[in-house]
């Protein structure tokens, strides 16, 4: 019963120290052969194509897509 504890110890250990020496490398900024001046490039239109549709999702989730139920005068 011991034996096995410890190898589960090493097991959980072994995946752990991977994943923490391993998530930097999988999640760099850059592409391969892609100079610093591209990614910039990229993120900002990503940023800026995306950015509208995220406020869109975000004015649906808070229901300020469409006009409450509340009062009958519409106020500005």
């Amino acid at each position: 019963m011991e034996s096995l504890l410890t190898c589960v110890r090493k097991v959980i250990l072994v995946i752990f120290l991977g994943v923490l020496f391993l998530m930097p490398l999988g999640c760099s900024m850059s592409q391969l052969g892609e100079s610093s001046a591209e990614g910039n490039r990229r993120h900002k239109r990503v940023i800026r194509l995306y950015q509208p549709e995220l406020v869109t999702d975000i004015d649906q989730f808070l229901f300020l897509d469409k006009p409450n139920s509340l009062t009958e005068r519409r106020i500005p």
